[in-house]
């Protein structure tokens, strides 16, 4: 399937910018599942300074925005030809051992919420892909998809206090659950070919668990499915915070408006 994406990122100040930095993950790459057929990356009222891969093999661009602006856009967009692997990436890249997927960071520590979770999986009781599928319906039981109730600084923790999340906190709560049953576990951002709707609010979540014998596996518990063909995968890392698509800081005491324009079609 081919996929057209169009995402843009536009930052409108109330006030001249003093100064901003943004750290982009939004070029992505080729993977038995999918292959890029031309992307570019755009700036208005910003300057790319570096370009780079980081531990997780992302591709990572640093833009600065340029004193003075009012506002800033950064557009990317390209085509995409993708392959149903039903959610099996083979592909072992960058220097991050895998080891390093077991660890917990500030938004996936488990607590009490995870451990309660967790009873009915101690001890393993199960082949560890039928444990994960279980596991990943038991997070989407528990998480009713409703936005409104979490953030981006959401932990998995305060997503199952809430028990309403977007698919985020459902990522994460999965990889904070698997990580505790001893499971490597990443947190993924890409895009989601929807049904009868190109127009999107923002870019999508997913999680993978390493499976031996088969490799990494998705997880897109939000929608119960693993990642097919309707998949486009940005970046990887141990939470939202390490394979965002579009983060950053800035200087100064202006204050900003965010708009998020968002396209994906066949």
């Amino acid at each position: 399937m081919q996929i057209d994406i169009v995402h843009e990122t536009t930052y409108h100040f109330d006030r001249p910018l003093v100064g901003a930095l943004q750290e982009l993950r939004v070029s992505p790459d080729d993977w038995a599942c999918q292959r890029v057929d031309g992307w570019e990356l755009e700036f208005d009222g910003g300057v790319l300074e570096v370009s780079f891969r980081d531990h997780h093999s992302n591709q990572v661009q640093l833009v600065s925005l340029e004193p003075g602006v009012l506002s800033a856009t950064v557009r990317s967009r390209g085509c995409v030809e993708t392959t149903d692997t039903h959610g099996v990436v083979t592909d072992e890249r960058g220097f991050a051992p895998r080891w390093l997927y077991g660890r917990s960071t500030e938004l996936t520590t488990a607590g009490p919420l995870v451990a309660g979770l967790l009873e009915r999986f101690e001890p393993e009781d199960a082949e560890p892909l039928p444990r994960m599928h279980a596991l990943s319906d038991h997070v989407r039981d528990t998480i009713e998809y409703d936005p409104g109730w979490t953030n981006v600084a959401s932990t998995a923790e305060h997503a199952l206090e809430a028990g309403h999340g977007v698919c985020q906190d459902h990522a994460h709560v999965f990889v904070t659950a698997a990580r505790a049953l001893g499971v490597p576990a990443r947190y993924v951002s890409g895009y989601l070919l929807m049904d009868e709707q190109a127009g999107q609010e923002a870019a999508h979540a997913w999680a993978e668990v390493f499976v031996d014998g088969l490799g990494w596996v998705g997880f897109d518990v939000a929608n119960r499915v693993c990642p097919d063909d309707r998949y486009v995968r940005l970046a990887v890392g141990l939470d939202y915070r390490e394979a965002a698509p579009v983060s950053g800081l800035r200087f100064g005491d202006s204050n900003e408006i965010l708009e998020v324009a968002l396209q994906v079609q066949q």
